[in-house]
């Protein structure tokens, strides 16, 4: 919908080089990257650090040591990602690694180390060698750390927290009609909502990167933060940026089972690495019937056979064993979790954890080219909001990190070439607020929300058919409608528009679900067996 003319005292007009939204890795990389070319403002809408970065445990892939080569690497995320990645994406994030794990360390990054002083590298599912960078199990919120800590003692980039990125502006605000075919279509900034003072800024930028994470909430379990709501790849799609690859939503295999905590807390993927053994609740070892490197198969692989047997049985979860490992050493590696098992009664030294897959990653997002820009002009997507084609129909364990990082230099250096050449776009109307009214209807927001979440769980899960996309759709459509008809009457607030970009994206998911006529990787759709792992 297009707004003009806002209230004079509900709405202002800023101008900076380059618009960052988002504050996790790829967005806080790109500032750095940026800031010694022009004024960099990011904008998030939570605090810096509520970011899907800093929950990730694992770590971060780069080839550092032999017998580990480039080749290695990039064969092992060809086959993880089933011939759906782009080959030029994944040659480039692998030879661009290790120089970007040297500039996350030159920001003060601490990985771990042997005593000797070599980097302690993990392994994880669908990895042939030892390649993952880590500290301890909180190598995101480590990484996080540096990265702000660099942001904020940088003089030419500005954050704004409690800022909600609502529409991104391209020539549709100046009163044409685009399409995604339309020539020189190209984005200008985007309408930002103040959520403490309820104002929203018409933010003027040269180039735009949307750096948002992922939409693991659209489910009603997921790993991910209450923020990772589809924020960017919903904005994107309206601004008629192309999206793909949204079918292929990751679940990770093993989330703590404990009923009613949201996000579903992450037992990292490196357990399985350092030994970990999955078995049924009956003690049972099952991983064997489904792929030769039994626990450690790529996590579709490994979230479709779980999947499977708790469906045989009734049953809600299954087991990881560890207790076959050095107490000390699993509590030394493993720290984080745990400190979270002990607090509800479990000793993962002595006891099984309970897990079961959730919502985690999505493989798809806004398409962009090797530098990051999207079929949109000015306009960037980075990390978990973007499709680069590293990822194909299914990531690899610790990929999506080094990604975030190479295409956020990426991104930096070929804005940067080029920002004596763009400037502002000026005559970009203001918020129109004419006729709206602040919201009433919070009970139907939240009950709007849980509803989209449970068709995407029960339709558009691990296991999907023809019939349960179809469903879904139509399911979708109705709240899609009483959604859009609340916005258009309403003030904009932040639940309201997470909702309408969770409606969209789960949108997206369901529609690129249904025009993949196969099953590969994530996607696994009943009425086409025969690619099943």
């Amino acid at each position: 919908m297009h707004r003009r003319k806002a209230e004079i005292n509900l709405s202002k007009i800023m101008k900076t080089d380059f618009l960052v939204i988002g504050s996790g890795a790829a967005g806080l990389t790109f500032a750095l990257k940026a800031a010694a070319y022009g004024h960099v403002t990011i904008v998030t809408k939570g605090e810096m650090n509520e970011c899907n970065t800093n929950y990730a445990q694992g770590g971060i892939c780069s080839v550092t040591y032999a017998p580990d080569t480039f080749e290695k690497h990039i064969h092992d995320t060809l086959v993880c990602g089933a011939g759906k990645c782009d080959p030029a994406a994944v040659e480039l994030v692998v030879r661009r690694a290790p120089e970007l794990i040297a500039d996350l360390i030159g920001w003060g990054t601490r990985f771990d180390k042997t005593p000797d002083g070599r980097f302690e590298l993990n392994r994880e599912g669908g990895h042939s060698e030892h390649r993952i960078l880590h500290h301890e199990d909180l190598t995101g919120a480590e990484i996080e750390r540096a990265l702000m800590e660099a942001v904020r003692k940088h003089p030419n980039i500005e954050v704004r927290e409690r800022h909600f990125a609502i529409d991104l502006l391209t020539q549709h605000h100046l009163g044409e009609f685009v399409t995604r075919h339309t020539r020189g279509l190209a984005c200008f900034g985007a309408y930002v909502l103040d959520l403490d003072t309820n104002e929203i800024e018409t933010m003027l930028a040269k180039f735009t990167v949307v750096a948002t994470g992922g939409c693991g909430n659209i489910y009603s379990t997921t790993s991910n933060p209450v923020v990772a709501t589809g924020d960017g790849i919903a904005m994107c799609h309206r601004a008629k940026a192309i999206t793909e690859n949204m079918e292929f939503i990751q679940f990770h295999p093993t989330t703590l089972y404990h009923p009613g905590e949201k996000p579903s807390f992450l037992i990292t993927e490196a357990m399985r690495g350092f030994g970990a053994i999955l078995r049924l609740q009956n003690g049972e070892e099952f991983m064997d019937k489904y792929h030769p490197m039994k626990s450690l198969a790529p996590r579709d692989v490994v979230a479709r056979a779980i999947h499977r047997e708790m469906s045989k049985r009734g049953e809600e979860f299954v087991y990881l064993d560890v207790r076959h490992k050095d107490p000390e050493s699993v509590r030394s590696h493993f720290p984080n979790i745990y400190e979270k098992c002990k607090s509800i009664g479990i000793d993962i030294t002595r006891d099984w954890i309970p897990v079961t897959p959730a919502a985690h990653y999505c493989c798809g997002g806004v398409k962009v080219d090797t530098n990051g820009e999207t079929s949109v002009k000015r306009l960037y997507a980075l990390g978990e909001t973007s499709c680069t084609g590293l990822h194909g129909a299914n990531r690899l364990a610790s990929n999506s990190l080094i990604e975030a990082l190479v295409y956020a230099d990426q991104a930096a250096r070929h804005a940067s070439a080029r920002i004596d050449k763009v400037d502002f776009q000026e005559g970009i109307p203001d918020w129109d607020f004419e006729g709206t009214q602040h919201a009433e209807e919070m009970l139907m927001i939240i009950q709007s929300k849980r509803e989209m979440q449970t068709i995407m769980a029960n339709y558009v899960g691990i296991v999907r058919s023809n019939l349960s996309l179809k469903r879904a759709m139509r399911r979708l459509e109705i709240i899609y409608e009483e959604t859009e008809e609340l916005y258009n009457k309403t003030k904009p607030n932040r639940d309201l528009c997470e909702l309408r970009n969770m409606i969209a994206t789960a949108y997206l998911v369901i529609k690129q679900g249904r025009e993949l006529k196969e099953s590969v990787g994530c996607h696994y759709n009943m009425d086409y067996p025969q690619e099943q792992a």
